[in-house]
């Protein structure tokens, strides 16, 4: 029987929200029915693998919503962790179907594609003639087999008025430092999309000993694998990470838009250069690999599919007449990280964004008729001072590192009077809540935004409330109005009236079982940049 038939009916599940979170692989399969187009071809195709098995193992996926568009992804691995995840060299067929209804009973859009050994085994749909606001789901076949059922959305009709949009957003997951307890918590949310600010994966070596109760290959492991370099060790990465059961039932709920910061690619790199002083001729060599990998297990389009070295990642997303939200790229075009005390350091020709994208980014932000635009990039665009009494010291390798690029960006918001300026982060490890000032030196300047900084998935472990770090922040720093040092992410929930940030924190992750809970809600009115608690 055709996986896809109508046979398939008889054992058919009226799936609740809950239940449509936790259908997976076969299971899935059984709750779904309605011919795919071209069913003889692939009838036809070979199967993934000589040694057949269930090729879904890393989950699907969607993203970069448009009003009548959205991409769908998947990767076909036997064996997540097994070299080239189990898979012969060779291609193999793969149909998908889009419908309006998750039993599938009214498909609105069909084919099939082919999975290419070359990429991975890894499939980008890029789905258009769709409906827009319109929620739709997914899935895939290959070899017989079928995919979990994704559930995605399209964006609002450009310039329609909308009342109401909620996303989440989220960065830094190392594998090592404790379980995704966070991804369970946004799998629960009805969220229009979410936003992944970076350290997707991170390019370390797997420890050993980590307790997450999974056999971890020994070529992934320290001293094997000190840091990644290749394009396989890169691929091995993503599939380790998005083995991971939450992290897959957070892809399916919602479709995700992407950037990168640091540790898809090497801890603090700056353009052609790492910061160990690579040559670039080399370091540009492991670029290309890394940013080929992300590609592979992104749900992005052909138009972000890297060119050796280079990835077209900044981007702009509009819904309807709410939000425009541009996804920053700051670690392609950025100049050489310096010392605080270098000369250069202040040298107006340093850029965190290169010239091409800030002008993108102002013109964007100038031309925008939405009623909240905001900066979704990788670091605290904020200055964070981090030494006690007089004096700075500034963290060199986000946008405080570059004090004149800033300066340019907010001068730039200022002069062309841009409307309710949001800017979100990540990378701290830790929550911060900022007002952004048109001189931070000045308590009289003017604010010309306002900054939500998430806090890690997992990254640094369990973490505390408020840790000595955190409290000089908050000292030092009168713009300040919230930190955490606890593990979790942001929901936020924007209307026409409001913006409100809720900080969802986390108990614990470096053991199964830990339980999310809302931390704060912070507030931003309509034409008023100052955060406000709730």
């Amino acid at each position: 029987m055709d996986p896809l038939s109508p046979g398939a009916r008889s054992a058919g599940i009226v799936a609740t929200r809950r239940r449509f979170l936790t259908l997976t692989g076969a299971a899935a399969a059984l709750a779904l029915n309605t011919d795919l187009l071209g069913i003889e071809e692939a009838r036809a195709a070979p199967r993934p693998g000589r040694s057949s098995g269930y090729p879904f193992t890393l989950g699907v996926s969607s993203g970069d919503p448009l009003p009548d568009a959205v991409v769908i992804w998947t990767r076909l691995a036997l064996d997540p962790l097994a070299p080239f995840g189990g898979m012969d060299y060779e291609p193999v067929r793969v149909r998908w179907q889009v419908a309006e209804d998750e039993r599938f009973r009214k498909v609105v859009r069909s084919g099939s594609t082919r999975a290419e050994p070359e990429v991975t085994h890894a499939v980008h749909v890029d789905v258009r003639g769709l409906r827009p606001s319109r929620d739709y789901f997914y899935r895939f076949e290959a070899g017989g087999e079928i995919s979990p059922v994704g559930r995605t959305r399209t964006a609002p009709p450009a310039g329609a008025h909308l009342r109401r949009m909620k996303f989440a957003f989220v960065s830094c997951q190392s594998w090592t430092s404790g379980f995704y307890t966070a991804y369970a918590d946004v799998a629960g949310y009805d969220n229009d999309v979410i936003v992944h600010l970076g350290d997707y994966i991170y390019e370390f070596g797997v420890r050993p000993d980590v307790a997450r109760n999974v056999e971890i290959p020994s070529r992934l492991t320290f001293p094997n694998v000190v840091e990644t370099r290749t394009l396989d060790q890169y691929r091995d990465q993503y599939a380790l990470f998005m083995a991971d059961p939450d992290l897959q039932a957070a892809h399916r709920v919602a479709p995700w838009i992407v950037t990168i910061d640091d540790h898809e690619v090497a801890e603090n790199w700056a353009g052609m250069f790492d910061e160990d002083g690579e040559p670039w001729e080399t370091f540009m060599i492991r670029r290309a690999n890394a940013l080929r990998a992300h590609w592979e297990h992104m749900p992005l389009r052909r138009a972000q599919r890297p060119v050796g070295p280079d990835m077209q990642i900044y981007r702009r997303f509009d819904f309807g007449d709410l939000l425009r939200l541009n996804v920053m790229d700051t670690r392609q075009y950025r100049t050489r990280i310096l010392e605080q005390d270098d000369p250069g350091f202040e040298d107006p020709a340093r850029t965190f964004t290169g010239a091409k994208q800030e002008a993108w980014l102002l013109d964007g932000l100038g031309g925008s008729r939405r009623r909240w635009n905001v900066i979704a990039q990788q670091n605290s665009m904020a200055r964070l001072d981090s030494l006690p009494g007089p004096g700075l010291r500034l963290g060199i390798d986000r946008w405080d590192g570059y004090p004149a690029s800033r300066d340019r960006v907010l001068t730039g918001v200022y002069e062309r009077e841009v409307r309710n300026l949001v800017s979100i982060g990540g990378d701290a490890h830790r929550s911060i809540a900022s007002d952004l000032k048109l001189d931070f030196d000045d308590p009289a300047s003017p604010r010309v935004g306002v900054e939500f900084t998430g806090t890690s998935i997992s990254s640094g472990g369990d973490g505390v409330d408020l840790d000595a770090a955190a409290r000089v922040t908050l000292a030092e720093n009168p713009h300040v109005k919230y930190v955490n040092v606890q593990r979790g992410y942001v929901n936020c929930t924007v209307t026409p009236r409001e913006w409100e940030s809720e900080y969802r924190v986390a108990d614990f992750i470096t053991d199964p079982g830990g339980t999310l809970s809302t931390r704060i809600r912070l507030v931003v009115e309509d034409g008023q940049p100052q955060i406000r608690t709730v």
